[in-house]
């Protein structure tokens, strides 16, 4: 009977806690679906359901946040879930914060995304202490060791939250002792050279580097830069034992010690190549590998030799070559010895050539900047070589090419080009002033991608109380399938160089031009030139009498004729903001017997870029122009060079450098030589968030010349000063400050440029 009994009361113990859902029902929610709340929910209809399981559910819809309150019903084969839903945050607000160098309003989105406290999203109340956290956190790191940041939260009568995140940073930790124990090798001078942050420099300096004020994010850098130190300096084995940082008891200064152990200085010994290869000479490899026996170790220049091997193999089609430096120490000795390990692999060959992202430029016109072809051998210099050609176009603010393996071939790639259009048409303004002319406009219109097809129209249209003139100039850079360039153009133009800080006369000159140009390599072409004008010369008495020109203006001298042979090399990686390569232009031209002028020019122009620190650039730019009558015949005066101005010395006011007439107006020379140095970094060193922005430090350095033999150091000008460049939608704006560092009395002066239409 006990049995009996037993298996009854299981039997109805059974059916009473375990029963089959026959509806669900969702009660109290008005922001959360029904249909996100069953997702989570781990039963549906026809399952099982034991009121032990209830605890599942609450479990599960808790873990979402969405909810303070959740309550679990069976009854009558229905299922019912009850719900109090957290409030929809309304808003988010940070109060009161000062150093924006620790939180910005991108740090502050970036943050509020991290922990889904956006204006709309459900409050979860775990996510704000979250936040609180990571906010303390963040103020400790950069010193503040007594910030207090606290919250505060306020419900309406439509569930809807607002937070208010209040900031009270007090002072930072200043570095108050910055020590470095344990080095032999460096100095602690050398060493601590390597952070940026450290014990205060001089009062007044510090103000502006504010170098005692503590950032741990700093500290490590500056951590890693010491390894690095060490470590290409053949110290493999050094460590850092210990970084100890104490506060004082106000938490307002900061001790930092850190112990170090250099160990051994390591040596390399004999180097071996592990295969033998027809096509290169172990002679070559070693070369490339730029270490040899008994130098001292030094693991970033290993690299950079294997990264060359490596891209040789590439240069010929192994794509997939690899190339190991296994070390092996030799007994009883600081003496590395180095095997080179090189698995070339199969030859890869390119299979397709696609490119997209090209909403207006036409396909053609990419592609023939390709320097690789479809069914080529793979090259890794041609393909980067085709990549910088294509961002030298300067029809895309972004280029991007990806390599990707065929299916089921592996000896075959595929590669994709993404570009992003810019904006290749240019509407210029351009803004100057001088002592003697005022403020003057100049206006243009520039299409460097007429209809996609990479053709180039340029408009130019001036009208200035010195300059009227109106220009056109058309060029194709790609005339026909073997790239020769064409070039034409007219133009006509009145200049009255009383208002350009020259003299007084009048020049009307209205004539044509045309060019053609025949590649050399990739990077450079060979262009001739000729330009017809008649030019019409009329001058003020007196520049046409003794000390001016008399000569030249009693002239009827009306008609030039201008040859010209230009060489143009072009190698920088992006058309905007190169970072690295060089441009390029030698011209050599004369004014030819079939002209009233007997002239002859020489011009060279070199802009050399090197990448320097992690994303800065170093800029070199020389300019030298000069020129000279041959016949028995002057420069024409209104061939001469002039300088001082935006594209020349800055800091000095346009035209104002050189010889003067007895008026006190410029007189331009047969020579001028131009030098720019610039250290050019993005606008992100300076706190700005703009790719497309560009900030510079400068010294320029000049001198315009009668004579050619007039040449005289004492005559050179500088100056010094800070600039800026944004390429805006409208086209590029140029803005800087100049300071001169070699002037003379008398000298001319302009501290502040603002151009549209100009970049440095």
């Amino acid at each position: 009977m006990r049995f009996v009994s037993f298996i009854i009361i299981f039997f109805l113990s059974f059916n009473s806690f375990s029963e089959v859902i026959k509806t669900i029902k969702v009660e109290g929610n008005s922001i959360v679906s029904r249909g996100t709340i069953l997702n989570y929910t781990p039963y549906e209809v026809g399952d099982e359901f034991d009121i032990k399981d209830s605890n599942k559910i609450i479990n599960e819809l808790f873990k979402t946040g969405y909810f303070r309150d959740i309550q679990v019903i069976f009854d009558k084969d229905q299922l019912v879930i009850k719900l109090q839903e957290n409030p929809v945050i309304k808003f988010v607000d940070f109060k009161n914060y000062e150093d924006d160098k620790v939180l910005s309003e991108d740090v502050i989105n970036k943050i509020k995304a991290n922990f889904t406290l956006d204006v709309g999203k459900i409050y979860n109340e775990k996510n704000l202490k979250s936040l609180l956290n990571q906010l303390k956190s963040l103020y400790v790191s950069k010193g503040y060791f007594n910030a207090i940041i606290s919250s505060a939260i306020e419900v309406d009568s439509l569930n809807r939250i607002g937070i208010e995140i209040n900031f009270k940073e007090n002072k930072p930790a200043l570095i108050d002792v910055f020590d470095i124990s344990g080095n032999k090798f460096f100095s602690s001078e050398e060493l601590l050279e390597q952070f940026d942050i450290g014990e205060p420099d001089f009062f007044i300096i510090n103000y502006f580097t504010e170098r005692d004020k503590f950032d741990e994010d700093i500290l490590k850098a500056g951590i890693e830069k010491i390894k690095n130190q060490y470590l290409e300096n053949g110290y493999l084995d050094f460590r850092i034992i210990d970084i100890s940082t104490s506060l004082s008891q106000n938490k307002e200064k900061i001790s930092i010690k850190i112990l170090l152990e250099e160990g051994n200085q390591f040596k390399i010994g004999k180097i071996t190549f592990d295969n033998d290869f027809s096509e290169f000479k172990h002679s070559v490899l070693q070369n490339l590998l730029g270490v040899s026996e008994g130098e001292i170790f030094n693991r970033k220049k290993i690299l950079k030799g294997i990264k060359k091997i490596q891209n040789l193999f590439s240069n010929k089609g192994y794509a997939n070559s690899q190339v190991e430096s296994p070390l092996t120490l030799q007994p009883n000795s600081s003496t590395l010895d180095l095997s080179v390990k090189i698995t070339k692999g199969q030859l890869v060959y390119i299979n397709r050539i696609e490119i997209s992202g090209n909403t207006r430029t036409q396909d053609d016109v990419i592609r023939r900047e390709l320097k690789i072809i479809e069914g080529q051998i793979y090259s890794k210099k041609d393909i980067d070589k085709s990549l910088n050609r294509i961002k030298r176009l300067g029809f895309f603010d972004d280029v991007k090419m990806t390599i990707e393996p065929v299916a089921n071939n592996s000896d075959k790639v595929n590669l994709k080009y993404s570009v992003s259009e810019t904006k290749t048409g240019e509407f210029t303004i351009g803004l100057s002033h001088s002592n003697s002319s005022g403020a003057a406009v100049n206006a243009g219109i520039k299409q460097n991608n007429i209809l996609g097809t990479g053709n180039v129209f340029n408009g130019q249209f001036t009208n200035s109380s010195a300059v009227e003139e109106v220009r056109f100039y058309f060029s194709d850079p790609h005339f026909n399938k073997d790239g020769h360039t064409i070039n034409y153009g007219a133009f006509t133009k009145t200049t009255d160089a009383s208002n350009l800080d020259v003299s007084n006369y009048v020049i009307d000159e209205t004539g044509l031009n045309f060019g053609y140009g025949i590649p050399i390599d990739s990077n450079s072409k060979i262009l001739a030139e000729t330009r017809i004008s008649n030019v019409d010369v009329v001058c003020g008495s007196t520049f046409a009498s003794s000390g001016y020109e008399p000569v030249q203006c009693s002239s009827n001298d009306s008609f030039d004729h201008n040859l010209g042979v230009r060489y143009l090399h072009n190698s920088l990686n992006d058309s905007f903001a190169p970072t690295k390569g060089k441009k390029t232009t030698l011209e050599l031209a004369f004014g030819t017997p079939l002209g009233d002028f007997n002239y002859s020019t020489l011009k060279s122009v070199s802009t050399i870029y090197t990448p320097i620190l992690e994303d800065s650039t170093l800029k070199f730019k020389s300019n030298l122009l000069l020129g000279k009558g041959y016949a028995g015949d002057e420069l024409p005066f209104f061939k001469r060079y002039y300088g001082g101005g935006s594209s020349s010395v800055r800091g000095f006011d346009f035209n104002s450098l050189g010889a003067k007439y007895p008026d006190g107006k410029a007189k331009g020379g047969e020579s001028s030589i131009l030098l720019s140095m610039a250290a050019i970094a993005p606008a992100k060193s300076i706190g700005l968030d703009n790719e497309n922005i560009r900030v510079s430090l400068f010294t320029d350095a000049g001198t315009i010349d009668e004579k050619l033999s007039d040449f005289d150091l004492t005559n050179i000008r500088a100056s010094t000063g800070v600039a800026g460049s944004w390429l805006t939608p409208i086209g590029p704006i140029g803005i800087y400050f100049a300071k001169p560092l070699v002037k003379k009395t008398g000298d001319s002066t302009q501290t502040f440029s603002f151009e549209l239409g100009s970049t440095f």
